[in-house]
């Protein structure tokens, strides 16, 4: 699994090196740093061919895995340095574009050197030191057996994966549970006339791994209604969809019929020949195709079948049910507690009384949560503990699952991970700092990924940060990876085990503080933290992170319900000034009234900065030095009166949110220098000539979703409202204006609403 993250993690340090701006900006440099750069770029280059051997090796050998981890650990290291270089480039591009606004351009040389502050001759030193480690490491490949392969895993990897998860349409269990209901919808679709013209119909049944959708279709399969079709043929298709294979693999099945031909036109027109006019029934099990040409390809044959002829597909993914036309999808649910706890003693006590066998609730309790609704999870479990003593049942019950022996489980979830596109590893991986069960909103996770440079705009690539996470959002949404919540549909969540995978992929780069763990201590290179507030507020303190160097996220997440508590002067004096590689920082629901100035410097990888309902009075001026930030949250903060003065030099800044920020009486001057700014909860309109007005509103072409405007009884003249020139700014979807009892005149109010809408 390290493996398979490192390759995504390599990939995005290769579109990094290949950026045209760090190309520019190193050019300027002396020493050599962009041989060096180029030398690190060759090194990983090389390492990386090593990684697809590496998986292989990885399970079974402690001192790959051990090789792998401070791989890892250099990666991260690499990618701080590379930042490092583009937070520099920004920085000087940003002086030279205000000395160029300030008419002064005709100095930028004497006053904006190339070093003003930044050291080349350090970051040579750490990149080379970089260099010289990764070096080292590959040089070892050799004594751990590890060896230099072409692109892709390995073939006999796959074999042996898709041989892990092949499945036939003969059913394993004699009995099933809490699925009838689910076998009479499926039936019924089959055995329907079909809503189109087509010849054969597509129905897709979706769900997560483990939910039961293999046996679901074989207990349709084998049902005596199906009888009437004239052929019927069952194919495990798995991650690999080559159309040649598959079609000359059910041509077999169909004739029954071995055939050694090699030609794809052959198998296909020899198909074509043998379902003409007669009517199918096909299941396509465990299908990952989305390439529409492939699909094409495959379903080509079959279009001279009888009318009324169906094709079952599962899968985990809805994007493939598209792609094949379903014309019915069909989401499969977890089962009951109830029905999971049925096959967890079918298979724990097979051929026992079980009546006469002792069951605590309390066993019941632990067995059904263990399982999660998924019926391969009951399975399993119940199968390791049928042969294990009392004695070693609550080990087993207190373990991961996916950490126990002869686990099935594993293979199927892997094949999940495995299977998702680069860049969306990382956003899957990162997930694992989240609490089981926690639920969270769309917008907040891709705040997160963004901060963690997760997500990127590349040169091939120019929709905006905030559109790419929403569709890797959505993405593993489709593929199960995520949920819905039941409860409120504007939150999502992890299976459990789907939890257990994102933790096992993520080793111990991520680190949650909760009851579960309060004694174990982090590694000292962990980068993600997060804790339970409930748990923090009984400690106090944050000794746990007293060896941590590297830290790039700090959050609080709020698991039950909480009171704030004052956070300890420990975090500001000591872990801040020591965590100078943060991406995201977060104090939400804590009592601050202050935030020290000096905790800010050296913050200068910070994008995420979230002090939500704090007490917070005022923000120290030198956050606006904080060139990289995208998000700073202030919702809530009752408290806050005022806003930095030089907040236009957070040219980065996407989001600003102070909404019931009551105090807070203008914007700042200069709010429409924040160019990137995408969300923006309240433009509050001032009177002084230090803040920002209406006309400031126009600058911001970018702002989208809701928008609120207060304190319009500062206009002087309702006119102004035309020169913010909102209806150009498309992407609106809400917006609100709010005024005292100054501004009552219902002839001026008709006004201003006007000019704002219409111009």
């Amino acid at each position: 699994m390290a493996e398979l993250l490192l390759s995504a993690f390599f990939q995005a340090l290769f579109d990094k090196l290949a950026s045209r701006d760090l190309a520019n900006f190193v050019s300027q440099l002396r020493g050599g740093v962009d041989s060096e750069l180029r030398k690190l770029e060759n090194t990983l280059k090389m390492i990386q061919a090593v990684l697809r051997d590496a998986e292989e090796k990885e399970v079974t050998s402690e001192t790959v895995k051990l090789w792998l981890d401070n791989l890892r650990d250099l990666a991260y290291d690499a990618e701080d340095v590379l930042d490092e270089f583009d937070t520099e480039a920004l920085r000087q591009k940003s002086m030279a574009d205000q000395a160029s606004t300030c008419k002064l351009k005709n100095l930028v040389p004497s006053c904006f050197n190339i070093s003003g502050g930044f050291n080349s001759s350090r970051m040579l030193s750490k990149i080379e030191s970089i260099s010289n480690q990764l070096e080292q490491l590959f040089q070892t490949r050799a004594q751990l057996g590890l060896q230099t392969t072409p692109g892709g895993t390995s073939a006999a990897s796959q074999e042996r994966q898709r041989q892990a998860n092949a499945t036939s349409s003969v059913p394993q269990e004699p009995a099933v549970y809490g699925r009838d209901e689910d076998k009479a919808k499926i039936l019924d679709m089959v055995l329907s006339d079909g809503s189109t013209d087509a010849n054969f119909h597509v129905i897709s049944i979706i769900g997560m791994p483990g939910v039961g959708k293999t046996k679901l279709a074989q207990e349709v399969y084998n049902d005596e209604a199906v009888e009437i079709f004239d052929i019927k043929a069952w194919l495990c298709v798995s991650d690999d969809f080559n159309v040649f294979s598959i079609s000359k693999t059910l041509l077999a099945k169909i004739t029954s019929k071995p055939f050694d031909v090699v030609d794809i036109d052959e198998v296909q027109v020899q198909l074509k020949k043998a379902v003409a006019k007669k009517r199918f029934l096909l299941v396509l099990d465990d299908v990952w195709n989305e390439n529409y040409n492939s699909w094409s390809a495959l379903k080509a044959p079959f279009i001279t079948a009888a009318p009324k002829s169906k094709m079952i597909v599962t899968t985990r993914n809805s994007s493939v049910a598209s792609t094949m036309g379903a014309v019915e999808q069909y989401d499969l649910k977890p089962l009951s507690n109830k029905d999971c706890w049925s096959i967890f003693m079918m298979h724990a006590y097979e051929g026992k009384d079980i009546n006469a066998v002792s069951i605590s609730e309390s066993f019941r309790k632990k067995v059904v949560a263990k399982c999660g609704g998924l019926p391969l999870a009951a399975k399993t479990l119940g199968g390791l503990l049928r042969s294990k003593g009392d004695d070693e049942w609550d080990e087993i019950l207190n373990s991961s699952i996916l950490d126990l022996p002869q686990s099935g489980i594993l293979s199927v979830l892997r094949l999940s991970y495995h299977c998702l596109p680069s860049h969306l590893k990382r956003c899957f991986a990162y997930c694992a700092i989240l609490p089981k069960d926690y639920e969270i909103e769309e917008k907040e996770l891709v705040s997160l990924w963004m901060a963690e440079g997760i997500v990127q705009q590349s040169r091939n690539n120019s929709k905006q940060p905030e559109v790419l996470g929403r569709e890797y959002f959505q993405d593993l949404l489709s593929r199960s990876i995520l949920q819905p919540s039941s409860s409120n549909t504007s939150k999502f969540f992890m299976h459990d085990l789907v939890h257990d995978l994102a933790r096992w992929v993520s080793g111990d780069t991520s680190f949650r503080w909760e009851e579960a763990n309060k004694t174990v201590t982090p590694v000292p290179k962990v980068r993600h933290f997060a804790y339970d507030l409930s748990l923090y507020i009984s400690e106090g303190k944050f000794e746990v992170l007293h060896e941590v160097q590297h830290l790039r996220t700090f959050l609080p997440l709020s698991i039950s319900s909480f009171r704030g508590y004052s956070m300890n002067n420990v975090v500001f004096s000591d872990l801040l000034p020591r965590c100078v590689k943060l991406r995201v920082l977060s104090f939400t629901g804590h009592y601050i009234n202050e935030f020290p100035t000096r905790s800010m410097s050296g913050l200068k990888h910070l994008r995420y900065l979230n002090l939500s309902a704090t007490w917070i009075r005022k923000l120290p001026e030198s956050v606006c030095s904080l060139i990289n930030l995208q998000i700073l949250l202030l919702r809530c903060c009752f408290y806050l009166r005022k806003l930095p003065s030089n907040i236009r030099k957070l040219i980065n800044l996407r989001r600003l949110d102070i909404m019931g920020a009551y105090l807070i009486k203008e914007m700042p001057f200069g709010i429409k220098e924040l160019k990137n700014l995408q969300v923006l909860s309240n433009f509050i309109v001032g009177t002084g000539p230090r803040s920002s007005g209406l006309k400031d509103l126009k600058r911001l072409t970018l702002l989208n979703g809701e928008l609120c405007i207060s304190r319009l009884e500062n206009v002087n003249d309702p006119r102004e409202a035309k020169e913010a020139a909102l209806w150009e700014k498309k992407n609106l979807e809400t917006l609100s204006l709010l005024w005292r009892s100054k501004f009552d005149s219902s002839q001026l109010c008709a006004t201003v609403g006007k000019d704002f809408l219409l111009g």
